[in-house]
């Protein structure tokens, strides 16, 4: 193993430099690697529905990249974050655009009229089917892609001393499926996934998991060193340390 001093300085370093603005993950790019070989396309599926004329509401947006990227005419656009940091960034870039931002917990009542959208949009944050509902014009359609109940659940036994509950359970593709059903909507698409998630280097990995924090609860350097040693020798054993992301998608259409 290389030298366990020189491998702490870097590993300390790492979780200082821990923060992130928007939903960007340059700073350990080349270094891991993660749905790159999903089952779907996310963008696709969105561009397959939307039209230029329908209005979209993108749900917690993070930095609004995405949103941005699928060429939308910025008067059919709107926008929730509630995360303080992705807030600022939105109001920064976002606005100026003529884009509808409004700071808003996805969870709850957003502040859009009812009927206000053609299509709604939610890349792994919260949602709630009924204000979905609420929201949706007749025919109107919600595509989302979630984080499974047990994403990265082999990274998390493998840092953690004490390895907690999964912190969202109800996260399953069948759950969210019947929530929906419920409020009468249709299904449209519906798929489930584990697919790798890979790491190169176990800066890398310390980084990760200081952003994610929900997964790894209490996560630190010097109470999980041991853990990360044994990380290190997996590295260095095997050229990747390796678990397992859980994703589904779901694409589905207010009937009434």
């Amino acid at each position: 193993m290389r030298n366990k001093d020189e491998l702490l300085r870097l590993w300390l370093q790492e979780e200082e430099t821990a923060h992130i603005h928007g939903w960007d993950f340059s700073h350990i790019n080349d270094r891991y690697e993660e749905e790159y070989d999903l089952p779907w396309d996310y963008e696709e599926i969105i561009k397959k529905y939307l039209r230029p004329e329908m209005r979209l509401l993108d749900m917690d947006t993070g930095g609004g990249e995405f949103l941005l990227s699928l060429g939308h005419p910025y008067r059919n656009l709107a926008a929730t974050e509630n995360y303080p940091p992705n807030v600022s960034l939105c109001e920064e870039t976002l606005i100026p655009l003529g884009i509808d931002f409004q700071q808003a917990d996805a969870e709850g009542v957003l502040p859009f009229e009812d009927e206000s959208f053609d299509m709604m949009i939610n890349r792994h944050g919260t949602y709630n089917p009924e204000e979905i509902k609420r929201l949706l014009k007749s025919g109107g359609i919600f595509i989302t892609q979630q984080v499974g109940a047990e994403n990265d659940r082999e990274l998390v036994e493998l840092l953690l001393n004490d390895v907690p509950k999964l912190p969202f359970p109800k996260q399953y593709l069948e759950i969210a499926k019947a929530s929906f059903e419920k409020e009468g909507f249709s299904v449209m698409e519906a798929e489930e996934t584990f697919r790798p998630i890979k790491f190169w280097d176990v800066g890398a990995l310390v980084w990760f998991a200081r952003i994610i924090e929900w997964e790894f609860p209490g996560f630190n350097v010097k109470d999980c060193l041991e853990n990360l040693y044994r990380a290190q020798e997996i590295l260095e054993q095997k050229g990747v340390v390796e678990g397992r992301i859980h994703r589904f998608l779901l694409a589905v259409r207010k009937q009434r």
